[in-house]
């Protein structure tokens, strides 16, 4: 099954090598030793969150295994959606899905159904992986899209994919996509987005759910959090790292209605 890009050409060049000069002014160079569990990224255009996003995944050690869960913008397929098999083709190349992972996620979990059609128009996770593919393109991943916000059952799903994914947990990395606030006055977006970023620096999962609705905090990947955070936690997570944030209109320069971007590792230690 092959998987064609939807975003290219949008939120970042379709050119291999117009991505590659881009993403290269995104990043931080030196050598990466830190290990994480799980981080938040952005799926925003490259012009507005790549910088959050290539600070974040350059301060890190990177695997060779991903999990990348994505919200749901399209509407299409599962509440939670695993694509198990095939390549990504991207301008970087192929990014091949890891079918053993993503048949033990089929295998456990209960909540898991394969559905490649939430996938077929979905961003979220795509913009993610030039990201992975600039540092390298030797690894596998498994793209889960969820559109579920029932905490009890994010917080199952994460349990699962724990288990799926098995010992040693540092040879995977758990990656929300995630955007913050959506369209409010520069100003606010910071002063919402800072009481969730906060709730999810704490590890607080109940807590974060309870900020977003209190708030409105409208951001779209909360249950892509949720699940990462108890997959993460289960896996050993104690530590939180809020790399950067920024908004939309820092970079675009319309501070009058912005989208907030944060970038969060998360380790043990």
């Amino acid at each position: 099954m092959i998987r064609r890009p939807v975003a290219s050409g949008q939120f970042y060049s379709k050119s291999s090598t117009e991505l590659r000069r881009d993403i290269s002014k995104l990043v931080e160079g030196g050598v990466r030793t830190r290990k994480a569990l799980g981080v938040v990224m952005p799926h925003a255009g490259y012009v507005y969150s790549g910088s959050v996003a290539g600070a974040t995944i350059s301060s890190i050690k990177l695997p060779k295994r991903f999990i990348i869960l994505g919200p749901n913008h399209t509407g299409y397929g599962k509440t939670f959606s695993v694509m198990s098999e095939g390549v990504w083709t991207m301008p970087f190349g192929e990014a091949t899905i890891d079918s053993e992972l993503a048949g033990k996620i089929l295998d456990i979990s209960d909540l898991a159904e394969e559905d490649p059609r939430a996938h077929t128009y979905e961003h979220s996770i795509e913009v993610e992986i030039p990201f992975l593919q600039y540092f390298s393109t030797d690894f596998k991943f498994v793209p889960i899209v969820i559109s579920d916000t029932d905490i009890d059952s994010l917080k199952q799903f994460g349990l699962q994919l724990a288990e799926a994914i098995g010992k040693p947990h540092d040879d995977t990395l758990v990656i929300a996509s995630s955007d913050f606030t959506h369209y409010e006055p520069h100003s606010i977006a910071v002063e919402k987005d800072k009481i969730a970023i906060n709730a999810i620096l704490d590890l607080d999962i109940n807590g974060l759910a309870k900020s977003v609705k209190a708030h409105d905090i409208t951001m779209c990947g909360l249950a892509p959090i949720c699940a990462m955070l108890s997959c993460v936690k289960k896996m050993g997570a104690a530590h939180a790292n809020l790399v950067k944030y920024q908004t939309s209109g820092e970079s675009g320069g319309d501070l009058s209605s912005v989208v907030g971007y944060a970038g969060i590792v998360i380790s043990r230690d």
